[in-house]
């Protein structure tokens, strides 16, 4: 699919609650309930349909496709739509009104692919990989609001090509903050010679991606992850953490180093977010970071934005970097500071290496009591 800069051609078959055709490449998507309210109206502008949701898709198909390519991909479904009070399913608890799709749908067409993917329990699931536009756009039919890509490609699921940094600001911090601390970041990166690629998480926080060769496990990439954030806790002390118990992170930034475990996945570049608005995790270039503001990327804006400047992301597949840097400072912080692993997220097995997964004002209570 080329990006033209023109508005993608639309087939509608009837109107009201009948079924509408949008044909994306040669495949033609039979979009169900199209004037389905998926998003309410908000600050003034009217509500975004389920239809309006999928020819966004379509317009930025070419885009998201190279987020998603060949990667297995877990759809966050909200087929009632985002409304308030809505509850998302999480990994711990399978009752909401959302839910995380892992496995492909039954009924999917036969030009879905799939790729097996390995959870830390060790149970397996062929989830979608997407190919083509035609998949995304599908998927979106199917309620899908947010795309969720693991940092692999099918052909080797074992060994991620990508380190995802995500700078999640804290209560007391924000977006600003953020960019301040990407700032940094981008100069850290220069220095060990690693290009990142900067895009608004479509809320307050930032991701940075860099491409990686394919040479290293999850735990590897958590641990460059985990250098990374430890590095610039040196380099802005008291606005940068790596804590993982949010009583202990204080007003600073947040350097989210789990997102990089295996079954961790962000919001990938121009995935809609279900969020008043209908904003979209907006891919930056690094000139944008600071002045950008993620309220103005949304589904209504973005894709005139990329036809406009194109996409910052366009180059992110000619290049693949080597961690073998930030691993070094990994082992050397274990050694010559005595800072080893960190906490895994709460649904993890216990993983080697992990220190006691209990939040610090509770491990002082039992050590009080038992004294």
């Amino acid at each position: 699919m080329t990006n033209t800069g023109r508005a993608p051609t639309f087939y509608r078959v009837d109107v009201a609650e009948q079924p509408v055709e949008v044909q994306v490449g040669e495949r033609v998507i039979h979009v169900s309930s199209p004037s389905r309210e998926t998003f309410a109206p908000h600050a003034g502008a009217a509500a975004v349909t389920k239809l309006e949701v999928v020819e966004y898709y379509v317009a930025v198909g070419e885009q998201i496709l190279r987020a998603t390519h060949e990667r297995p991909t877990t759809l966050e479904r909200w087929p009632k739509g985002v409304f308030e009070g809505a509850k998302l399913a999480t990994r711990m608890d399978n009752r909401g009104d959302a839910f995380y799709q892992k496995r492909i749908p039954q009924g999917a067409p036969d030009w879905v692919q799939t790729a097996r993917i390995t959870f830390p329990s060790g149970r397996t699931a062929d989830e979608v990989c997407p190919t083509e536009p035609a998949v995304l756009a599908w998927a979106a039919q199917m309620g899908t609001i947010t795309f969720h890509p693991w940092p692999v490609r099918r052909h080797d699921v074992d060994h991620p090509d990508e380190l995802r940094l995500d700078l999640d600001p804290q209560p007391g911090t924000d977006f600003r903050d953020a960019a301040v601390v990407a700032g940094e970041l981008r100069g850290l990166l220069d220095e060990l010679g690693l290009v990142g690629f900067p895009k608004t998480s479509g809320g307050r926080g930032l991701h940075i991606y860099v491409r990686v060769e394919p040479r290293w496990t999850f735990t590897d990439l958590r641990h460059a992850a985990i250098a990374t954030g430890r590095e610039l806790e040196r380099r802005m002390p008291g606005r940068v953490t790596t804590k993982w118990w949010k009583e202990e992170r204080g007003n600073t930034v947040f350097v989210d180093y789990n997102q990089n475990a295996r079954d961790r996945t962000i919001a990938c570049a121009y995935s809609l977010r279900p969020r008043p608005g209908a904003p979209v995790s907006t891919p930056l270039t690094w000139d944008e970071v600071g002045a950008a503001d993620p309220a103005d990327c949304t589904l209504r804006t973005v894709p005139a934005l990329v036809a406009s400047r194109g996409d910052p992301h366009a180059a992110i597949d000619g290049t693949a970097h080597g961690i073998e840097t930030l691993l070094e400072w990994y082992e050397r912080d274990e050694r010559e500071h005595g800072l080893g692993d960190m906490p895994y997220p709460p649904d993890y097995p216990k993983m080697p290496g992990e220190p006691k997964r209990v939040q610090p004002s509770r491990a002082r209570r039992l050590t009080s009591e038992n004294t």
